[in-house]
């Protein structure tokens, strides 16, 4: 069966769009394929078609649930019946039946942790691997140093299920990125199919304003002209709940819930299912929502605080527009938001005196026999955030220091690997700070936005599919976006609207830091 057909047959596609046919011909023959293709590109084709075909099983390392239950609910709709995801949502009984009827399954979906643990690898090895995916492959490069160190360890993974051919997709990856990826998955060889990331139809607005009430005064005026599926993004917790309380208030009949990493974990993937069924149209989310959601009809993504990293706002505006139908990413500003952005950066990371102060009561505890704190709880044991524990942790079990989940230090290891971690946190920094300052020239370039946002990624250019940039002019009146019939269709339904915030507690304010 020629691929095309195969497309048709298994998918109901009827042709490749751009970059799927050249990634999915390359890891049908066994090689190491990197693949980087533009937000809503229809990267997941090029891990399930070749599924399909395979002798054999495709796992697919994904970064979040909600993401996994989401593509095994669509493929199941469509007919690819040999799908699961396997999650800590699972009960254990159920979980257990699962792994030992792995060999039935064609398609398996995992998160980084869940790989590493021992008995799940014992299991993964019984099975005739044909493919090992890394879906949003940039996390190894932007979570994987700090927030998700398991991402960092995928090639020890790898080669424990005796190296079968790895795919790792992106959608935002520049040249120092998928280096990164390269070097991290230990595949020098890997061929590389890297594609433009422009998105014509979305146009790009910066302002800068006086202050807060300013933001949300314009949040609002915007959110009441133009009835379409928004994202709002934050970096405080606590300020998009407010907003999304003072949003309901001043549009009753529009459906608005806040969505952050604080919340729980059912409450989370509750909200983005009814995003994707159209019954919410307005979230206010942190960084937390968004990767893998694949809804196409949302018409603006707003900022109301800056994202770190020119990579992040790429992936995040990039949620916008995926029908390819005209869309809008804004960005609104504050001098203030510099110095949050950068104290949100220093704070990723942890301080020299930090590891210092861990080393001397972990030396002396285990001199001493005293019970010492788990490897696994380090951010409480130091009164540090989660983001900079972990790297502490990943530097410790890089130099031998840690050992399953095990203190294993003496005086003549740590002072052998003191200079190495010291020296790889300095260039963590200068590298974190060099993107924020990418970002920061970026917000405030007189040049066209479109233009010095793709400039890392790629050469050329396509002509805007409407208007362009704010510095290009762009004209708010001449601005109109296709309204989406099902947000249209809820305005009217006050009393949905009201059991809907009732159940979301968007109508209360929690008091929760960033």
């Amino acid at each position: 069966m020629r691929l095309e057909e195969a497309l048709r047959y298994y998918f109901d596609y009827d042709s490749f769009r751009q970059g799927q046919e050249e990634i999915i011909r390359d890891v049908l023959r066994g090689e190491d394929v990197l693949g980087v293709l533009p937000t809503g590109s229809g990267k997941s084709i090029c891990y399930q078609l070749p599924a399909k075909l395979l002798d054999g099983i495709t796992i697919v390392v994904s970064p979040l649930i909600s993401l996994m239950i989401d593509q095994v609910k669509e493929l199941k709709a469509a007919s690819f019946k040999e799908v699961i995801a396997l999650n800590s949502f699972m009960p254990f009984p159920e979980q257990q039946r699962a792994l030992n009827q792995l060999h039935t399954y064609r398609l398996i979906f995992v998160s980084p942790e869940w790989l590493q643990k021992s008995t799940h690898q014992h299991y993964l090895k019984q099975l005739p691997i044909k493919l090992f995916v890394i879906d949003e492959a940039h996390c190894i490069s932007q979570w994987g140093h700090e927030f998700r160190p398991d991402y960092q360890r995928l090639a020890e993974v790898i080669e424990t299920l005796n190296h079968p051919p790895v795919l790792a997709l992106s959608a935002t990856a520049t040249p120092d990125v998928q280096a990164d990826i390269i070097k991290s998955l230990r595949k020098p060889a890997m061929k590389k199919h890297i594609y433009p990331m422009d998105r014509k139809n979305i146009a790009f607005c910066i302002e800068e304003v006086e202050n807060d009430q300013e933001k949300l005064k314009r949040i609002t005026e915007i959110t009441a002209s133009y009835t379409v599926p928004a994202l709002i993004y934050f970096t405080s917790r606590q300020t998009a709940e407010e907003t999304a309380l003072s949003l309901s208030i001043k549009h009753p009949n529009r459906n608005i819930a806040y969505y952050h990493g604080g919340m729980e974990a059912s409450e989370r993937l509750r909200i983005q299912q009814q995003f994707m069924n159209n019954q919410i149209d307005i979230i206010c989310c942190t960084s937390a929502f968004g990767m893998g959601i694949n809804k196409p009809d949302i018409r603006v993504i707003i900022h109301y605080h800056l994202p770190l990293q020119i990579e992040s706002y790429i992936q995040e505006v990039g949620r916008a527009g995926r029908d390819g139908k005209s869309s809008l990413g804004v960005i609104f500003y504050q001098k203030g938001d510099f110095r949050l952005s950068a104290s949100m950066v220093k704070n990723e990371l942890p301080r020299v005196e930090d590891i210092d102060r861990l080393a001397a009561v972990i030396l002396n505890g285990q001199q001493h026999r005293v019970d010492l704190p788990s490897p696994d709880q380090l951010y409480m044991f130091l009164d540090i955030n989660e983001g900079a524990a972990r790297f502490i942790q990943r530097q410790l079990q890089k130099h031998d220091l840690i050992r399953n989940n095990e203190w294993s230090m003496d005086e003549r290891k740590w002072k052998q690997a003191r200079d190495s971690i010291m020296h790889y946190l300095e260039e963590r920094k200068q590298y974190k700070n060099s993107k924020l300052n990418e970002l920061y020239q970026w917000v405030q370039t007189e040049e066209c936005l479109r233009k010095t946002l793709y400039q890392p990624f790629q050469d050329d250019f396509e002509e805007p599919l409407e208007q362009c940039c704010s510095n290009c002019g762009f004209d708010w009146g001449k601005w109109n976006p296709e309204p989406s019939f099902e947000t249209s269709k809820t305005l009217h339904q006050g009393n949905w609207r009201k059991k809907l915030q009732k159940i979301l507690h968007v109508t209360e304010v929690q008091d929760e830091t960033i």
